[in-house]
């Protein structure tokens, strides 16, 4: 009986080995375990459980390393990398147009000339490389761009941890994008995958529909309620960073963007249902991390506001704001197999029906 009880048990330690391990080695495995043991042993020995478990995970890694070198992998990270790089490029270019745009909603005074930053124009032509190497084929150089974003990100911005705490949070999506973009544009795949996979009507929209918000956004910039002289007040209706004079007006740039962002979604989901997925995977840890930051920290932003200090985030948070990402493109790593993996016995089974003889 403790025989049974000790096989049983090593029988879930092996369970972290991959399937494919397990189903080649698991017998013999197991009969070297029980052979080791000791004459009444109930349990694995501590040791042998760590050994067990720190080789497993080892084993998986090692598969899941091999398994982001699938061609679908290849192709939807090489859309993802062009892609975002093309919404950062948009987003650094909106952001020093801005500088030279004045906010009518602005107080006469603040409304000065100024010029772009040397750092926002740096932005700028840093993703202008990314996109131009990734499109012609340098991926290399393409992903070296990207990471040297990152890097950037973390130098110029990372020590406001401490007394810009508040900053660091707002800008964490565009970190994760750039981290998207460097570890997608790393991933092995053939000379301009990315534009072959998506063919010129796609790489159009997906260039377009950027450009299209960033210009809608430029606009509602420029035509923000005046700032009312004789009062000093002004009157508009907000969402977000969206002003208008009217509700209607508000809807109306709210249906513009959303256009804009549906059809960059209904070229991403005509592209092949494997290639699709591993992009919602590759997207999806950016999203859940603005959720995060506009829930969760929702509460610490408005209070860090007007609070008139520095209120810092606990570890927890920031715990909160590394972890749920990588959680949550894990949890879609493994969703995707196992969603790829059922159909796949599915087919095999309908391909087995088709050619067992009729009776």
């Amino acid at each position: 009986m403790s025989d049974e009880k000790l096989e049983r048990r090593y029988r879930r330690l092996l369970a972290v080995y991959p399937w494919e391990h397990r189903r080649a080695y698991e017998d013999e495995m197991l009969a070297v375990l029980l052979a080791d043991a000791r004459p009444g042993q109930r349990r694995p020995t501590a040791a042998d459980a760590a050994n067990l478990i720190g080789a497993g995970l080892r084993a998986r890694l090692r598969v899941s390393a091999r398994g982001f070198t699938e061609p679908a992998w290849a192709d939807a990270a090489a859309v993802t990398g062009l892609f975002v790089a093309l919404v950062l490029l948009v987003l650094a270019g909106k952001g020093v147009v801005d500088q030279f745009v004045s906010d009518p909603s602005l107080p006469p005074f603040v409304h000065l000339v100024v010029r772009a930053d040397r750092v926002d124009l740096l932005r700028l032509v840093g993703w202008a490389g990314v996109c131009v190497a990734a499109l012609v084929g340098l991926r290399w150089i393409a992903a070296g761009l990207a990471w040297a974003a990152v890097v950037a990100w973390v130098v110029l911005v990372g020590p406001g941890v401490a007394d810009q705490p508040r900053y660091v949070v707002d800008t964490l999506p565009q970190l994760a994008l750039a981290v998207v973009v460097a570890a997608a544009l790393s991933v092995p795949a053939p000379r301009r995958r990315a534009v072959a996979v998506l063919g010129v009507r796609r790489l159009a929209v997906l260039v377009l529909a950027p450009l299209a918000m960033a210009a809608l956004l430029v606009v509602n910039r420029v035509t923000s309620p005046l700032f009312n002289t004789t009062t000093a007040t002004v009157s508009f209706q907000r969402l977000y960073d969206l002003e208008a004079r009217s509700e209607l007006v508000m809807w109306l740039y709210v249906a513009g963007l959303a256009a804009a962002g549906l059809t960059a979604l209904v070229a991403l989901a005509t592209l092949a249902p494997e290639v699709r997925r591993r992009i919602v995977v590759m997207l999806a840890p950016v999203a859940t991390l603005a959720l995060v930051i506009d829930t969760a920290l929702a509460g610490w932003a408005v209070s860090t506001m007007h609070m008139g200090h520095t209120i810092p985030l606990v570890p927890t948070q920031w715990a909160m704001l590394v972890l749920v990402p990588a959680m949550t493109f894990l949890a879609g790593v493994l969703l995707v197999r196992r969603r790829e993996e059922t159909l796949r016995m599915v087919a095999l089974g309908r391909d087995a029906d088709r050619e067992r003889p009729a009776a």
